[in-house]
C-alpha cells in the first residue's frame, strides 16, 4: 500500500531531508548534502525566495516505511513576469517502485492544474541558480557539491510515466598541464594591453564582498537568452552569498576589470568538496569542518563553478586571461583534475572555452516535462 502524506512541520521535514541518506547509504558515488542546509534551504521561514515562490513538501510511504520524496514549486517570477506556466518539482528520491513515482508525481500535477499552470517540469530548484536535472550519465562519478546523484532507474521512470527530455546538462572533467599553453599566455597578453583589462587579486574574504552583487549581476547578462533562465533577485544574491561564502577560498576567484574599473569578468573555482562531504555525512560537527578545511588546503581536484563575461566583452577572448590565471594557481596548489559545472548542451560557447585542455565529457543529466 502506497501513501503519499504532505510536510507539515519540522520533524516530517527532517524526515524529508534525511531520506536519501537511506536511500544511497551503501552507494559510493552519493555526496550527502548538508542536513542543516537543506533544511533552511526547504524552510519557508528562512530562505527569502519564498517571497516569490511557493513550495510545498510530501513523502511517500509504503507499507509504513518511507519510500520517497517529492517538492511542488511554484515560482512567481516565472509564471507572472517570463509567462512560463510551469509547476515546478524538485528534490525528487524514491526506491525504485514506479508506483511510488507515480503516486508522488500525481501530487505535482494536483497542484499545477489547480494552478492552472500548463506542465511540469523537474526535477529543479526554486531558480535556474540551483541544482537540477536526473543524472542520465556517469552513474559510477561522484557528484559535485552543487549536483544531484540519481541511481539509473530514475530516468527510466520517468520516460515510463509520459514524461520527456527538456533542458540537457553536460559536465566535463580535464586534465591540468604542467605548464601553460603558450599559446593561451600569448592570447591573454594581447587581450589585456588592447582593451585594457586588468586582473583583480584578492587577499581574504571581506576584500571579495563588494564585488558579490556585480558577479551576479554578470550572471543576468550572461545567462539570460538560455532556456532555464529566471532572473537572479538581490534577496536571493544576499541568500547565496551567505550559504558558500565559507567554501569559498580568495585564491580561487578571479576577477577582470576594464580600464574604468567596471568588473567584466569573472569566474569561481573550489577545490572538490565531494570527499570531504562524503567524510562529513551530512554534518559538520564534530569532524565535518575539519574535512572540509582540509579539502580547501591540500587537494589535487578542483571544480568550476561560475563563469560569467560581459556580453559586450563575449567572444574577444577574456577567457584566455581566467585560464592563465587559473592556470598559475592550479599549477601552484597542486590541482591535477578539473570538473566543469553542468552546462546546458545547447550553450556552444561555454563549451569551446574548454577546447585546449582535451575535455572529456563524463556525466550528463536532464529535466524531464511532461504537458498537465
Amino acid at each position: 500500500m502506497i501513501e503519499v502524506i504532505q510536510v507539515t512541520n519540522k520533524k516530517q521535514l527532517k524526515e524529508f531531508v534525511t531520506f536519501p541518506f537511506q536511500l544511497y547509504a551503501n552507494c559510493k558515488y552519493w555526496v550527502p548534502p548538508l542536513i542543516k542546509d537543506e533544511m533552511n534551504t526547504l524552510d519557508t521561514e528562512i530562505n527569502p525566495v519564498f517571497k516569490n515562490a511557493e513550495a510545498t513538501y510530501y513523502l511517500a510511504k509504503k507499507d509504513g516505511k518511507t519510500a520517497g520524496r517529492v517538492a511542488v514549486i511554484i515560482n512567481r517570477l516565472e509564471i507572472e513576469e517570463i509567462g512560463k506556466k510551469k509547476i515546478r518539482f524538485g528534490w525528487l528520491d524514491m526506491v525504485d517502485d514506479l508506483e511510488v513515482t507515480k503516486a508522488l508525481m500525481e501530487k505535482v500535477y494536483e497542484i499545477g492544474r489547480k494552478n492552472k499552470l500548463e506542465y511540469t517540469e523537474g526535477p529543479v530548484g526554486f531558480s535556474n541558480m540551483e541544482k537540477a536535472g536526473i543524472l542520465t550519465k556517469g552513474f559510477e562519478e561522484l557528484n559535485t557539491m552543487i549536483t544531484w546523484y540519481h541511481f539509473p532507474y530514475y530516468a527510466k521512470h520517468m520516460e515510463a510515466l509520459g514524461f520527456e527530455k527538456q533542458a540537457t546538462w553536460v559536465e566535463y572533467t580535464m586534465k591540468i598541464p604542467d605548464t601553460i599553453y603558450e599559446k593561451v599566455q600569448k592570447f591573454s597578453k594581447i587581450v589585456r594591453e588592447r582593451y585594457g583589462l586588468s586582473v583583480i587579486r584578492f587577499r581574504n574574504k571581506k576584500e571579495i564582498l563588494p564585488y558579490v552583487d556585480a558577479m551576479f549581476g554578470l550572471l543576468n547578462k550572461t545567462y539570460n537568452t538560455l532556456q532555464t533562465f529566471v532572473p537572479i533577485q538581490q534577496y536571493q544574491i544576499d541568500y547565496y552569498k551567505e550559504k558558500y561564502f565559507s567554501f569559498i577560498h580568495p585564491d580561487y576567484i578571479t576577477c577582470i576589470k576594464d580600464k574604468q574599473g567596471k568588473l567584466i569578468a569573472f569566474s569561481i573555482v573550489m577545490p572538490s568538496f565531494s570527499e570531504a562531504l562524503k567524510k562529513a555525512n551530512g554534518k559538520l560537527m564534530p569532524l565535518g569542518w575539519y574535512h572540509i578545511l582540509q579539502a580547501q588546503k591540500k587537494n589535487d581536484k578542483a571544480a568550476f563553478y561560475l563563469i560569467g563575461i560581459d556580453p559586450e566583452y563575449q567572444g574577444k577572448g577574456v577567457t584566455a586571461i581566467i585560464f592563465e590565471e587559473m592556470q598559475h594557481l592550479f599549477n601552484a596548489k597542486g590541482i591535477q583534475t578539473v570538473e566543469t559545472n553542468p552546462e546546458l548542451i545547447e550553450n556552444t560557447a561555454v563549451q569551446l572555452l574548454w577546447k585546449d585542455y582535451n575535455p572529456m565529457q563524463h556525466k550528463e543529466r536532464s529535466t524531464f516535462r511532461k504537458a498537465l
